[in-house]
């Protein structure tokens, strides 16, 4: 496996990083997930855009433009003869002696790597998957997508002992999002989902937002109590990988029939189109 790092594409065994890069001992790092359908990077430019906007809340120089950002994905994909696939590329301060304080003068780190993915079936759309629901106790930055992970990580693993597929998070009483995908819900045909306050803005996201626009779906960017949501008609995740997940039970109760619903299938189906199109 080729990966790109600073500037070069290396053996992954060469791919090394300083043990005082700053990601590693604060968390000091953004990334980017990009799908690839058929190699080509879908909505890469988005992707960017987010990108851009994590590394200037964290005051982080940034050290790629776009089109360097779209040469490492294509250079990839190609090295490793890949066409459906992710992209992972991240973006360190850079290493120095252990300090809270940032240092003058770093030079970032970029490494990006590519694997294989597939989508989820068809099958495994329409059976949906089940989630619980866990208390949010992720920091006031949510929508900075950074490496410091570990409550989504530990909330996942919550989800897998209990035997479900993912945990979505609430906070005050609210839904927000999932450990690493948005979530929708359908309450009396109307679609609800956080609003974009503290929660990661996804790509998938606000494509389907307007896939729903485009159907003549009423949507409400609009946090939902708890007792709403395990209530809802239907409810769905969407990610970078998941795509448009259907969700059929929340905290061991069946969501409507116990499978994705017909809104979910529609949006799913819309949303393949865009993919192959």
């Amino acid at each position: 496996m080729t990966v790109y790092l600073n500037g070069r594409y290396v053996p992954y065994s060469q791919a090394l990083i300083p043990v005082e890069d700053r990601a590693f001992l604060f968390a000091d790092g953004i990334y980017e997930v990009v799908r690839c359908y058929g190699g080509r990077p879908f909505h890469l430019d988005r992707h960017y855009e987010r990108l851009c906007r994590s590394a200037r809340a964290l005051e982080l120089p940034l050290p790629l433009d776009e089109a360097a950002f779209a040469g490492i994905v294509a250079e990839l994909l190609e090295r490793n003869n890949l066409q459906e696939a992710t992209v992972y590329l991240q973006v360190t301060r850079g290493a120095a002696p252990r300090r809270h304080q940032i240092p003058q003068g770093l030079e970032p780190n970029v490494v990006a790597i590519a694997r294989p993915v597939q989508s989820p079936s068809e099958e495994e759309v329409r059976r949906g998957v089940s989630v619980i629901t866990v208390p949010d106790t992720r920091w006031g930055l949510c929508w900075i997508k950074t490496v410091g992970l570990l409550p989504n990580v530990l909330a996942r693993r919550q989800a897998e002992k209990e035997g479900a597929f993912d945990a979505v998070f609430v906070r005050d009483g609210l839904v927000t999002e999932a450990t690493s995908s948005n979530v929708f819900c359908v309450i009396d045909g109307v679609v609800y989902t956080h609003p974009l306050a503290n929660i990661l803005p996804g790509i998938t996201r606000a494509v389907v937002l307007e896939i729903l626009a485009e159907l003549g779906i009423p949507c409400r960017e609009e946090a939902v109590p708890l007792e709403w949501f395990r209530e809802a008609d239907e409810i769905f995740l969407t990610g970078t990988v998941l795509e448009v997940m259907g969700v059929a039970r929340v905290d061991g109760r069946t969501v409507g029939e116990g499978r994705s619903g017909p809104l979910t299938l529609r949006v799913w189906e819309a949303f393949r189109r865009r993919c192959a199109s």
